[in-house]
C-alpha cells in the first residue's frame, strides 16, 4: 500500500515578498519522510481570503493531508483561522477550552487576554486542538487539514504534537554520494542507473567549490534493499569516474 500523501500549505505576504525565508516546509519534509507520509506538494499564497480558503480546498481534495503554516496569531491580518472554518462552511468563535489554555501563559489573564489575544482561541466548530507547548495558542485540525502557526519553534513544537497522532507508512530512507565532477559527465552513467531502480528516487545537485565543479548524488526509497543496491552502484560510479 502507498505511503499517505501530504501537501503544505504556507500563508502570509512576509513570505512572497522574500522579507521572510520559510523554514517550516524543509522541516515538515523531513518529520514527513521519517512517519512515512509522502510531502507531495507546496504552496504559498498570500494573506487574501479567497486564495488561502480556495487552496485549502483544493488541496484537501487531493492529497491524505493538508499542513498549513501562519496566519493564526492575533493581528488584523492573522485570517488563517476564519479562512479555513469558510473552506468546511463552519462557523468559527473562541472556544473555551482553546481560551483556558491560552491563558496559563499569562500571569493575569482577565487583564492580559485582551481582545486580540483571544482571537488565537477562535477555533472553527468540530475542530480538534493542536499542543503548543511553546506559547500555548492551540493550533488545530479538522477533516484534514491541521493548521499551525508561522513562527518556526512553534510550528515545530506542533508538529511534534501532532505527528504521533497520525497514520503514517513506511519511512522515506536515503543515501548521498558526493561526486567531484561536474553534472555533464554524470549524466549518462547517472540516468542508466535511474532506468536500471524506477523504484528509487536518484537526485543530482550540482556545487562548486574554489572553481571545482562537483554534484551531490541523493537516493531516496521506502524499499533498504533497493535503496542499497543504489547506494552501491553510486559508490561505483564515483570511484569509476574519480579514478
Amino acid at each position: 500500500m502507498p505511503n499517505p500523501t501530504a501537501a503544505m500549505l504556507t500563508i502570509g505576504d512576509e513570505i512572497l515578498s522574500g522579507r521572510t525565508r520559510d523554514a517550516n516546509m524543509p522541516h515538515l519534509a523531513l518529520k514527513l519522510g521519517e512517519k512515512g507520509i509522502t510531502l507531495a506538494e507546496a504552496r504559498v499564497v498570500p494573506d487574501v481570503a479567497e486564495e488561502i480558503s480556495g487552496a485549502v480546498n483544493a488541496l484537501r481534495a487531493r492529497y491524505d493531508h493538508v499542513f498549513t503554516s501562519g496566519g493564526i496569531g492575533p493581528t488584523h491580518d492573522d485570517i488563517t483561522a476564519d479562512c479555513v472554518a469558510a473552506a468546511f462552511g463552519v462557523g468559527i468563535d473562541v472556544r473555551e477550552d482553546a481560551r483556558a489554555i491560552l491563558a496559563t501563559n499569562y500571569a493575569n489573564p482577565d487583564v492580559d487576554l485582551n481582545p486580540a489575544r483571544l482571537r488565537m482561541a477562535r477555533i472553527p466548530d468540530g475542530a480538534t486542538l493542536i499542543d503548543n507547548p511553546v506559547s500555548k495558542a492551540p493550533g488545530f485540525s479538522i477533516g484534514n487539514v491541521h493548521v499551525m502557526a508561522g513562527v518556526p519553534a512553534v510550528f515545530e513544537a506542533m508538529v511534534a504534537s501532532l505527528l504521533p497522532k497520525l497514520t503514517g507508512g513506511a519511512p522515506l530512507l536515503s543515501e548521498t554520494v558526493q561526486v567531484m565532477r561536474p553534472e555533464g559527465v554524470l549524466a549518462g552513467p547517472l540516468g542508466a542507473i535511474a532506468t536500471a531502480h524506477p523504484e528509487v528516487s536518484i537526485g543530482c545537485y550540482p556545487f562548486s567549490r574554489e572553481g571545482v565543479f562537483g554534484a551531490t548524488l541523493v537516493a531516496r526509497s521506502t524499499d533498504a534493499p533497493a535503496l542499497a543496491r543504489v547506494a552501491e552502484a553510486l559508490r561505483a560510479l564515483k570511484a569509476a569516474i574519480e579514478a
